[in-house]
């Protein structure tokens, strides 16, 4: 029984659940399942990384598969060169922001779809856990994946016009993880066009060993050093990224950190401005800012389930030219309906161009309007059960009840919502009102006394 597989990618601890066998037989199995001929591989820099894709590229080109090695790169490397290559698939080697001692594979297939249960991985599963692999016919293949990057960060580049940004100084932390070669090649591009950024990197070579932490910035405690290096540079605003890039985490000019709704609707108001009336997803955790935000650029807003998969599906669904969740996942209509961390900042510093406002004050309204408590976990025994009392006891009051994803419960001047973890035995709680924290605070209050009620 292969443990390694989740419900939409592969992650594991190393040795027992994941290691250069399984890896192999992943895949030797991905190419028959989705019919591949030709998949695109890439890694982030963990110590193994460079050793499990080694494995899989065998098993692929033993299934008679063409491998475009792509080499170090990020998650939206891999989804972007699929589409770029015409390729039947990809894999990209990464544990992202999990324990050192852990690794994984995400996984599209053609289009640069997400692949989930439904859409091939539990036959994968089926298939690598089983052996019986068809019986292939020539080996394949591994050729490099020529002008892959190149490419890409025109795509990236792309997005902004680079007459509307204003002078700006940008903190960039890398964490040591994958995205520092990316990000030079960006930068690049970006002075080549004229945009007007200058950038201090903090923690940029890519180093598997990560001598500075695993890089995860959405954890508090891994945001001072960021904040603290922006305030001692000077910066205008302060980016970090997570292990593989896929996501990015914003500061702003005090260093203070900008939670992920504000940035949804950032996005989502960026968007507006370039193409009026266009529809925006969003995921249904934390949502009156975004909502505002859409309604005030005449927008339609579309709510989704919490999950790459499900706002990849509406997003092609819909024709959404952008979707966000509060998780720091941005997704782009015009980048194969994926998620990217290169685009969200750009996007943000070509607004603070347009506006002229530093981007506490484009955040500060929102604060004030939308105050929310950030999401805060509860491990409790019976997720399920707990919900249901919860349910069972606010319900009556609330004006509105959506089962979207977990429970969410509208109160008129305040809202919550409360969901089991899709990956961990965990309650997620998010609590949000209309301008006035306190009832913020009164609702994380009585919240908490109806979970932790034995």
């Amino acid at each position: 029984m292969l443990t390694c597989f989740k419900a939409y990618d592969i992650r594991g601890r190393l040795g027992d659940e994941l290691n250069e066998d399984i890896a192999r037989r992943i895949g030797r199995a991905f190419a028959p399942v989705l019919g591949a001929r030709r998949v695109v591989v890439g890694r982030d820099c963990r110590a193994s990384s460079a050793a499990l894709m080694a494995a899989c590229v065998e098993g692929l080109v033993a299934s008679g598969a063409e491998v475009l090695d792509l080499g170090l790169c990020g998650t939206e490397e891999m989804y972007h060169a699929v589409t770029h290559f015409g390729a039947d698939g990809g894999i990209e080697v990464t544990a992202s922001h999990n324990p050192m001692d852990w690794n994984g594979m995400k996984m599209v297939r053609a289009g640069s779809a997400p692949l989930d249960a439904a859409g091939g991985l539990a036959a994968i599963r089926a298939m690598a856990e089983s052996g019986a692999f068809p019986v292939a016919g020539a080996p394949g293949r591994v050729v490099p994946a020529t002008g892959a990057r190149a490419a890409y960060v025109a795509t990236v580049a792309g997005f902004i016009d680079a007459a509307a940004l204003r002078p700006l100084h940008v903190l960039v932390n890398c964490g040591n993880g994958a995205a520092g070669p990316t990000f030079d090649a960006l930068a690049e591009t970006l002075a080549a066009q004229g945009a007007p950024l200058r950038f201090t990197r903090l923690f940029h070579d890519p180093d598997g060993s990560f001598p500075n932490g695993i890089p995860n910035p959405l954890l508090p405690e891994n945001q001072p050093v960021t904040a603290e290096a922006l305030r001692k540079a000077g910066a205008d605003l302060g980016v970090a990224f997570d292990g593989d890039f896929d996501r990015c985490f914003l500061f702003d000019e005090t260093g203070a950190f900008v939670p992920g709704e504000y940035v949804v609707a950032l996005l989502a108001a960026a968007f507006l401005q370039k193409e009026p009336g266009a529809t925006i997803v969003h995921d249904p955790r934390v949502v009156r800012v975004t909502q505002d935000a859409v309604a005030q650029g005449g927008g339609q807003a579309v709510q989704a389930r919490t999950g790459h998969a499900f706002l990849k599906a509406a997003m092609r669904e819909t024709g959404a030219v952008y979707g966000g969740e509060m998780s720091a996942h941005h997704y782009f209509r015009d980048f194969m309906a994926c998620d990217s961390g290169m685009i969200p900042w750009l996007l943000v510093a070509e607004l603070m161009g347009r506006t002229g406002r530093p981007l506490s004050a484009l955040v500060g309204r929102m604060r004030a309007g939308f105050p929310s408590s950030g999401e805060i976990n509860f491990r409790v025994p019976d997720p399920a059960a707990t919900v249901a009392r919860v349910e069972a006891v606010l319900a009556p009051e609330a004006q509105g009840v959506d089962r979207t994803d977990g429970l969410s419960l509208d109160f008129g001047r305040w809202r919550v919502n409360l969901r089991a973890s899709n990956t961990e035995p965990l309650l997620r709680l998010n609590v949000e009102a209309s301008g006035d924290a306190d009832l913020v605070a009164m609702g994380v209050a009585r919240l908490r006394r109806l979970i932790e009620t034995a």
